[in-house]
């Protein structure tokens, strides 16, 4: 396989958009975890502190997808950008790695 994972860090309260924007262009294989990260609050409801960190933090949501070619690392890559805009200069993070083998598992 010469595909690509995408893992992206985006406001929790954007989820919903970008997963239907994927599901309806196909893409239905996705893991979602909700994460503490430093992007920027949208309001104060949003942030809270960690005794852990010792920063204030913003629970957001990280998820990953596989794409098989270029063509779908780009088309999901312009979903997301869309759908996860929040109004602010700076929403989100999305990483993109290639991968190197794919092993399925099986009986």
């Amino acid at each position: 396989m010469n595909g690509h994972e995408i893992k992206a860090y985006i406001h929790r309260n954007r989820i919903t958009d970008v997963v239907n924007g994927l599901y309806d262009a196909g893409f239905e294989n996705l893991t979602i975890i909700d994460v503490q990260g430093m992007l920027k609050a949208l309001d104060t409801r949003e942030q809270g502190y960690s005794m852990e960190v010792g920063q204030k933090v913003v629970t957001e949501v990280k998820f990953e997808l596989v794409c098989e070619n270029e063509s779908q690392t780009a088309e999901a890559v312009a979903i997301i950008r869309e759908r996860a805009k929040t109004g602010q200069p700076s929403a989100g993070w999305i990483y993109i790695a290639e991968i190197q083998s794919a092993i399925e598992i099986t009986d």
